[in-house]
């Protein structure tokens, strides 16, 4: 795909190394949260904060990874963070690790695979942002990427799933792949691992989820035995994210999907007042980000995080979409048991994304998710409460165009419907899809 769309910008190729060894070969991963893509946005968000408590505290626990292209004389800061907002718009890739946390070791796997990736767009004009989540089994070329050693480069590879690439290459094979893949630039990546999850939904107070049925899933170790809204924190939410078997077809496109339904819960959460103006909350999800990623040398640093928290926190709920990477599973050959790029969706995608026009969606949310019937209305009312009278008017007084509640902007763009692809917004209150 990426000899259809122009790279944005064109960054060096230099061998600059991911700062860690060489994974060894996987032979049974589990996969991680997709809501480790929120956990950086998380964090931003609850950046505006990080003036006013413990800078240095948190500066000392961010550890860096530096990407290909990265300048030699870009280092973290402990600085404190400036007040301005970020200049334009932005891409960050957010991987999550399932790499075993647990001391002496995890006997269901024995490699670092990124079983979670997902794309980040900020609009230059600041006023939406896109979650691109790319499916763990999606089988994509894989570009020459830099040794951990600086010394040379591995070979490219014309067909393999994505979730291999931190295992071969580190973060910056991943992030190379994905621009390759989207023809966008990534200056911004960071890891995070299964305690950044159990850390990041402790820290928020938990997140309330909803499910349409019952689910017993052995593998992850999720269990509800009805179906109801369930706030869910600590190992109980991981297992809820890692969960396959229990929710849609049971395949990993149907994970994407329950995923989002917990990923808009926590956009929902952090952007709510009870969290905003609780500034331990605030550091407490602060610790748990900086503690537990791994950031590209140019967003580890607090200034820039800040700087874009100012942005992020500004963007409307319904100008968050979260959107599946188009794919479909029962295909042959190098698909076989994987899953299969939509070319012809994932382009239509992609030229909205690279060029900011606006999108919507009409496909549905996915297979492991549907709309909560019982959602609650964008205004919630106070019956008992009492109701102001509305100010007279002045019939002879002449009517403000501005104030026309049909007044329409001529200029603004209009949303284009995108064909198959598949997602929601975070103001979209959806239920995981239950298949027990």
């Amino acid at each position: 795909m990426s000899d259809l769309r122009p790279r944005m910008h064109d960054r060096s190729r230099r061998a600059h190394a991911a700062r860690h060894g060489r994974a060894r070969k996987s032979h049974a991963a589990v996969a991680v949260a997709k809501v480790v893509a929120a956990s950086l946005a998380v964090l931003l968000v609850s950046g505006t904060s990080l003036a006013a408590i413990a800078v240095a505290q948190l500066s000392g626990n961010i550890e860096s990874v530096t990407l290909a292209g990265d300048d030699d004389d870009v280092t973290p800061t402990a600085a404190a963070p400036a007040l301005g907002k970020f200049d334009g718009g932005f891409n960050i890739l957010v991987v999550g690790s399932d790499v075993c946390d647990v001391v002496g070791g995890c006997a269901d796997r024995q490699s670092e695979l990124n079983d979670v990736t997902m794309l980040i767009r900020i609009a230059a004009d600041q006023s939406s942002a896109v979650g691109v989540s790319f499916p763990r089994d999606l089988v994509v070329p894989i570009p020459s990427c830099p040794q951990e050693d600086g010394e040379g480069y591995y070979n490219a590879m014309s067909a393999q799933p994505i979730n291999n690439t931190l295992a071969y290459g580190g973060l910056a094979c991943t992030v190379l792949t994905v621009e390759a893949l989207t023809g966008l630039d990534i200056p911004y990546a960071g890891l995070i691992t299964f305690n950044g999850v159990i850390g990041m939904s402790n820290a928020v107070g938990g997140v309330p989820v909803c499910i349409d049925g019952p689910i017993n899933d052995r593998y992850s170790g999720f269990r509800r035995d009805e179906a109801g809204e369930y706030t869910l924190q600590g190992q109980d939410a991981l297992n809820f994210l890692r969960t396959r078997h229990g929710v849609g077809d049971g395949s990993d496109l149907g994970r994407i999907s329950s995923q989002q339904v917990f990923l808009s819960s926590l956009v929902r959460t952090i952007k709510s007042d009870s969290t905003l103006n609780d500034p331990s909350k605030l550091f407490g999800i602060a610790t748990a980000a900086t503690s537990n990623m791994k950031l590209s040398t140019q967003l580890a640093n607090l200034n820039t995080m800040v700087s874009m928290s100012l942005v992020l926190k500004d963007i409307p709920l319904e100008r968050i979409t979260f959107v599946q990477y188009p794919g479909t599973t029962g295909q042959g050959g190098v698909y076989s048991g994987k899953v299969a790029p939509i070319k012809a969706q994932a382009d239509a995608l992609f030229a909205k994304i690279v060029s900011d026009e606006p999108f919507t969606l009409a496909a549905g949310t996915g297979r492991g998710s549907i709309l909560n019937p019982d959602a609650p209305s964008t205004a919630s009312v106070d019956p008992a409460a009492p109701v102001d009278p509305a100010p007279p008017v002045d019939p002879a007084a002449p009517a403000d165009p501005a104030e026309a509640p049909d007044a329409v902007d001529a200029a603004a763009p209009t949303a284009e419907v995108l064909s198959g692809v598949l997602g929601q917004t975070a103001a979209d209150y959806t239920c995981s899809k239950s298949n027990n």
